[in-house]
């Protein structure tokens, strides 16, 4: 018997009882379609987090000053001078001071608005544009200055677009408006990016429980420099604390692989749950293709009488097996299709966020011929036994 007349019999067979046959199937359909909203839900995720980090800059290094015992800090000169000695490898620096103290504007208390120090390369760093006013500058870090700059949301909705020159209070000291930053996020929300106060560093520290500055911002002047930049930084305050334990040094880069591992792992993990379901699938398979054998008896008997060699019952019902499970794959794959823009349109609702859930190509492939292996393998128990059976008894079968 030729293979092509061996998938017209199974397709002939599947088609007969298309109630039974999709109920074969359905295990398998829900196995691909759940493998594919999985993988296509990681892939997005690591396309959002990549592209969130992007905006940022994965050339970004955090520098942390933590101390340990007489190991003392770092002063901020020091800082400066580890960047300004390395020019062909770092860009820009900023202290960061992040401040506890609530911002309030008259007597109202804004309770998600942020207050932060910073100094006067921290907008080049994160590519702010101050759109009214003026930036930092060295004398406000220098003399302490009581001078802020503010975003969008501050400028807009509490001060109706008329802040620069305006005052509000942070920690009961009083600041001035010196600056309104250009639109950060696509919508102005409270609470986020558009939602901020600006002070100096200097001030900052000030104002502080511990009067000193112990983060900062430091970008190396590309994407390549940052292994070297962060050795660097790393070499010259063990120098300083000689401890290696006062201080850590962590690039955007290494942050952005960590969250990718992590993502990898969890979508692993759920996909091989929903794996599970294509075993089911495949169960199913094999006992209804246990029960064709007992139902298609005589007809194997009557093969087997008329000079069919058992390769080619095995041959038909491995065969019937595989394509019934093939095409619970195909409709497993465009199922999980549909499922993956439904999921991409309610995520993005949800979040306001754009998160495009999206299976690669090879998880497709491997979806597809997992689904014909599958049915290979669990077809092959009923096949044998159709091939086995004795003519004479498969004749005398009701």
């Amino acid at each position: 018997m030729k293979i092509t007349e061996s998938f017209s019999l199974a397709i002939s067979n599947i088609f007969s009882s298309k109630m039974r046959s999709f109920l074969t199937m359905l295990g398998i359909i829900i196995g691909i379609a759940a493998v594919m909203v999985i993988v296509g839900l990681g892939n997005g995720m690591e396309g959002y987090i990549t592209d969130s980090f992007a905006s940022v800059g994965t050339n970004v290094m955090t520098v942390s000053i933590t101390g340990s015992g007489s190991s003392g800090t770092v002063k901020e000169e020091e800082m400066f001078a580890i960047v300004e000695e390395n020019p062909a490898c770092f860009e820009y620096i900023s202290p960061m001071v992040s401040m506890r103290s609530s911002v309030k504007i008259g007597s109202d208390t804004l309770s998600y608005t942020t207050a932060t120090g910073v100094g006067e390369q921290y907008f080049d760093i994160y590519g702010y544009t101050v759109a009214e006013g003026r930036g930092f500058r060295y004398m406000d870090m220098e003399k302490r200055t009581r001078a802020c700059i503010v975003g969008c949301y501050v400028d807009q909705v509490l001060f109706d677009g008329q802040s620069l020159g305006e005052t509000l209070r942070i920690g009961g000291e009083v600041f001035t408006i010196v600056g309104v930053l250009e639109q950060i996020d696509d919508e102005i929300d409270e609470g986020g990016s558009d939602d901020a106060v600006y002070i100096p560093y200097s001030t900052a520290a000030r104002l502080s429980y511990s009067g000193t500055v112990s983060s900062y911002i430091v970008t190396a002047v590309s994407d390549d420099l940052v292994d070297a930049g962060q050795e660097i930084i790393e070499d010259a305050l063990y120098a300083i604390l000689r401890s290696s334990n006062a201080y850590s040094v962590t690039t955007m880069a290494a942050m952005l692989e960590m969250m990718t591992e992590m993502i990898d792992l969890v979508v692993l993990i759920l996909t091989v749950i929903a794996g599970i379901s294509l075993v089911v699938g495949g169960i199913g398979i094999m006992n209804i293709m246990l029960v064709s054998v007992s139902e298609r008896t005589r007809e194997i008997g009557i093969r087997k009488a008329l000079g069919a060699k058992e390769r080619f019952i095995l041959t038909q019902f491995v065969i019937e097996a595989a394509v019934t499970s093939a095409i619970g794959g195909i409709i497993g794959i465009i199922c999980g299709y549909g499922l993956s823009s439904v999921a991409s349109n309610v995520i993005s609702n949800m979040m306001g966020e754009t998160l495009t859930v999206a299976p690669s190509v090879v998880s497709i492939a491997v979806a597809f011929g997992a689904s014909a292996l599958i049915g290979i393998v669990f077809g092959f128990l009923p096949a044998r036994k159709a091939a086995r059976l004795n003519p004479i008894d498969a004749l005398r079968h009701d």
